[in-house]
């Protein structure tokens, strides 16, 4: 938009005027300012009161064919805005709001200008998708967003209480986000929230929470299991956005007093997202938890999981059995429910009837009948489970097996010739066979039904941008039998830019797999302890999920004290195991 000559401004009045936003005196009186003190007959009407700011964009949008807004905190992303230089950004008069793979969001004061648009593909590299937004709002944005270091919390603070408003209509007649990189028109709760879910999925979190606290909200991403503090809104914004939260899920936003759930599919970064919905009330307001099932991060290949050839193997011995049953186990957030989808995907086809009983369903499978549990109307596992039977299944993935009643049905299943996959909460595979005995299952269904177990925790993987070495505590390696290392050089992270100063980035599976042999099955038959069990699969060259992990370390992948907090040392007595002759078992040896 180039800067409007005294004609042009009259055109510009007269088209108001027609349109029915301003009157012709506001239009002289704009007019004489202009003459008076220069400038742009915009930015006249805008201070004399004659038009909104927004209203104005809206005119001169329409004017030109070509969007507009007025810019806001929330709507700009700080590392974007980045792209282009401080000096070039005022030159042109430009700042760039967001990126979508290789299309540039660009607020520009003169959208038509072809050199401008030429010049700006040159240095970003990226298709530009102007944006037209007036001068003086695009100054002050400016001169926020060029600063060395971009403090979004004093933003954020800076939004004014009385532009936070969401309307009864809004909540009932608003559906579901579709598409979030269209953020140019919204309030600053939307463009706040909208924030929030992209730069956490920018983040690879996996959960966002949204804390109240007596000073501010506390906004928090999970990112490779860890909880890290992102923005902290005012307190006064908190109502607004689990209202916001709210409505975008299809919940009850009158509904304070009990805790709720939703779901969310939306459209980010060019790629489709799901995200559940938890809402908690506290005694300081609601907390609301966000958990982003992101389909584009989801890896059905074994080894890129973390797996070993051998455990792999194994694994995918067991799931071509015909029938029988699978359990996972491990702690929540420890990635069973990837490593069953890993294993469902390796059995997906046209000749195979596969159903999934799950609570919630997290990820759309294609060629694969998800069912969702419902307790309130009693479609429980066990209920689900023994429908399922009479559909014909060649396949069934239970999400978890809470109880006696799901356990017999699962293995009377599995007797029955189906392949059954679930999971436990317990913290290895002998231990799971000890949970199932604590259920009532009988031990001689235990042998006959069950295929093996897995075992299975996530340790974070030292960031390759800042790895260095290190020499870990004497005392850390005498509890893992290195005593004799401690000249030895380790692998960790420094803390970068890349991995927020963690030393990490990203997550590597750690598994045990155990599959019953004959011993194992007469011991479990036998009613032997879980200390039995232990020395017999010792004297098999098992190894424990423990020693899996330590060999990250020697790989340099992770560091000492991180696999030291994700697993635990399972004591056998040395004598049992001594004088050991017997050779390690291989998977057709030990598989049914």
């Amino acid at each position: 938009m180039a800067k409007l000559t005294i004609g042009t401004a009259a055109r510009l009045g007269d088209q108001l005027i027609r349109d029915g936003l301003i009157t012709q005196d506001q239009l002289e009186a704009a007019l004489s300012h202009q003459q008076e003190s220069g400038g742009r007959i915009g930015a006249a009407l805008v201070g004399g009161g004659a038009i909104s700011s927004s209203a104005l964009v809206q005119a001169l949008s329409n004017k030109l064919g070509i969007r507009g807004c007025v810019l806001r905190h929330g709507l700009i992303d700080p590392k974007v805005a980045k792209i282009i230089s401080k000096e070039e950004a005022e030159r042109l008069r430009v700042l760039p709001l967001f990126r979508v793979r290789d299309e540039l969001t660009t607020a520009m004061v003169e959208p038509q200008s072809l050199p401008t648009l030429d010049r700006l593909r040159q240095l970003s590299g990226c298709t530009i998708r102007p944006v037209l937004v007036l001068e003086d709002n695009l100054a002050e944005y400016q001169t926020k967003y060029s600063a060395e270091e971009v403090n979004v919390d004093s933003f954020l603070a800076s939004i004014e209480e009385s532009d936070v408003h969401i309307t009864e209509n809004e909540a009932v007649d608003e559906g579901p986000i579709t598409n979030l990189d269209d953020m140019v028109d919204g309030s600053p709760i939307i463009n706040l929230v909208n924030l929030a879910i992209l730069t956490a999925l920018r983040s690879g979190a996996s959960d966002v929470h949204i804390e109240p606290d007596r000073d501010a909200t506390h906004v928090r991403f999970r990112v490779d299991g860890h909880l890290r503090e992102m923005l902290k809104p005012p307190r006064g914004m908190h109502a607004s956005i689990v209202s916001r939260i709210k409505v975008i899920g299809r919940m009850d936003i009158a509904e304070r007093r009990l805790p709720q759930e939703g779901r969310v599919h939306l459209m980010a970064d060019g790629r489709e997202v799901d995200l559940r919905v938890s809402s908690m009330p506290t005694i300081l307001g609601e907390k609301i938890v966000l958990r982003i099932l992101d389909n584009s991060n989801l890896s059905f290949d074994f080894q890129t999981l973390g797996m070993q050839d051998d455990d792999k193997g194994c694994i995918e011995e067991m799931v071509k059995c015909p029938y029988g049953l699978i359990l996972v186990t491990g702690p929540t957030g420890s990635g069973k429910t990837t490593t069953l989808y890993s294993a469902i995907d390796l059995l997906r086809g046209e000749s195979t009837n596969i159903v999934t009983i799950e609570d919630p369903v997290e990820y759309q499978l294609p060629l694969v009948n998800q069912i969702q549990v419902n307790e309130r109307v009693g479609l429980t596992f066990a209920r689900t489970l023994r429908s399922v039977l009479r559909q014909d299944p060649d396949v069934i993935m239970v999400g978890e097996i809470r109880d006696e009643d799901t356990a017999r049905v699962a293995i009377q299943s599995a007797l029955t010739g189906h392949l059954v996959l679930s999971t436990l909460h317990t913290n290895d595979c002998p231990g799971a066979v000890m949970r199932l005995l604590d259920m009532g299952i009988e031990p001689y269904l235990i042998a006959s039904s069950v295929l093996g177990f897995v075992a299975q925790r996530l340790a974070r993987s030292i960031c390759t941008s800042c790895k260095t070495s290190y020499y870990p505590a004497p005392n850390l390696l005498e509890s893992v039998g290195w005593g004799h290392r401690t000249t030895e050089l380790f692998q960790t992270g420094e803390g970068c830019r890349q991995c927020n100063n963690s030393g990490f980035s990203g997550r590597s599976g750690i598994y045990e797999v155990m599959t019953l042999d004959p011993e194992l099955k007469r011991l479990i038959q036998a009613g032997a302890s879980e200390m039995d069990m232990r020395v017999h699969l010792a004297q098999c060259g098992w190894r424990t999920l423990r020693q899996k992990a330590l060999d990250l370390v020697d790989r340099g992948e992770s560091t000492l004290e991180e696999v030291l907090r994700v697993t635990r040392t399972e004591s056998v007595d040395p004598a049992a195991v001594a004088g050991n002759a017997e050779r390690p078992l291989t998977c057709e040896e030990v598989t049914v």
